[in-house]
């Protein structure tokens, strides 16, 4: 029987956690109102396990919180983890009052004990080989002496009813990296170059030291879109990279999911994701590469561009119920916000799009601008 061990908060798991032997990996899930889910996650993890070569799931401690669910989730991962096999270490953790998801990451940050962490959501699942294709990358860097602080994964999308538009729009295999696969490499340009120009800031396709995790990394607590804020921030800490182009993550798909149902709290995070990124690049509290070099900010405005325009599709929805006052206040702070993040200012980037052939671009980013900037000054002539 594995080491299953139940605790309340991060401090019971912290000294728990130092009791026990040294790991080489922590899965990390935060759980809450999954019940629908729930276990076809925990299986994942379970099937990894055993995939792993003999003896290596010892060295594995996967770490599970509850935040305060109010369904059935927590009684079925308690029920699984009463039969869990003989692999890995499993402990169970618990905040006495729903905190959020960004609490629940920090508080299993804190309580993990691996050499990587590898952050997975409930509602998702592993691929059976993942783990082990995982170990055997950084077995054979630990022989070579080059253990990356990052390795990146692909993904697909998991949908419940998967069509053939999915299957031609390559739901099967998303790549979370702009770039070549990689055992290692120290080319910190052309690790941020890769993450800003696919844009795919989930953590969840991330493993990182856990070494990185300073006291001034963690991820927003109350805030959405919270790995897009905190992963161009993680990749300035990172002085290596990995990049294996294989699918280790199923990302669900479902009604519940944050990008299914935007409303005007989601818009305006979404809308100020990358401020923070921004600041800490510009301040000089980050190395190399520099933000002002001309492919790393076309690439870091042009997603900020996206994120933008997702925003601003939301306020102008007429569905969304907001009065024109409101949607006017919200276009123009949507518009101040990427102009405070972006590194190119908008003539430039919209010749930055002319020149690279990418007009669709141009004039999509050129529309919503037009419209946020009208919505600016109707709400400065409204002024009293």
């Amino acid at each position: 029987m594995s080491a299953a061990a139940q605790q309340t908060g991060s401090a019971g798991a912290l000294a728990a956690a130092q009791q026990q032997p040294s790991f080489w990996l922590s899965v990390l899930v935060p759980v809450y109102n999954v019940e629908d889910w729930v276990a076809q996650c925990l299986d994942s993890i379970r099937a990894a396990l055993l995939a792993l070569p003999p003896g290596q799931a010892a060295g594995v401690e996967v770490l599970l919180l509850n935040d305060a669910s109010s369904d059935a989730s927590w009684h079925i991962v308690q029920q699984m983890a009463a039969q869990w096999p003989p692999c890995g270490h499993l402990a169970l953790m618990a905040h006495p009052r729903n905190r959020g998801l960004s609490a629940a990451r920090n508080t299993l940050l804190d309580a993990a004990r691996g050499e990587y962490v590898w952050f997975l959501d409930s509602d998702d699942k592993l691929m059976p080989q993942a783990m082990a294709a995982l170990h055997r990358h950084l077995h054979a860097a630990g022989a070579s002496g080059q253990k990356p602080d990052l390795l990146m994964c692909d993904f697909q999308i998991w949908r419940s009813r998967p069509r053939c538009k999915h299957r031609l729009r390559g739901e099967l295999h998303r790549s979370s990296f702009a770039g070549a696969a990689t055992a290692f490499s120290s080319d910190r340009r052309a690790l941020m170059l890769g993450l800003l120009r696919r844009g795919q800031m989930h953590i969840w396709s991330k493993i990182t030291r856990r070494a990185l995790w300073g006291s001034d990394l963690r991820f927003a607590e109350g805030a959405y879109f919270e790995d897009m804020q905190l992963v161009p921030r993680l990749a300035l800490h990172c002085q290596s990279f990995a990049y294996v182009p294989q699918v280790w993550v199923a990302y669900r798909q479902h009604g519940r999911s944050i990008l299914s149902g935007m409303n005007l709290r989601k818009a305006q995070d979404l809308s100020a994701a990358l401020l923070q990124a921004r600041d800490q690049w510009q301040s000089g509290g980050a190395t190399p590469p520099p933000p002002g070099e001309p492919e790393m900010a076309f690439a870091f405005s042009h997603l900020a561009a996206r994120n933008f325009i997702g925003a601003m599709r939301y306020v102008c929805n007429a569905r969304n119920g907001l009065d024109a006052r409101a949607q006017q206040a919200s276009g123009a702070q949507f518009w101040a916000n990427w102009q405070n993040t972006a590194l190119l200012p908008a003539g430039q980037l919209l010749r930055q799009y002319a020149r690279r052939g990418q007009l669709w671009r141009a004039m999509r980013f050129g529309y919503w601008m037009r419209r946020a900037q009208k919505m600016a000054a109707h709400l400065k002539d409204a002024a009293p």
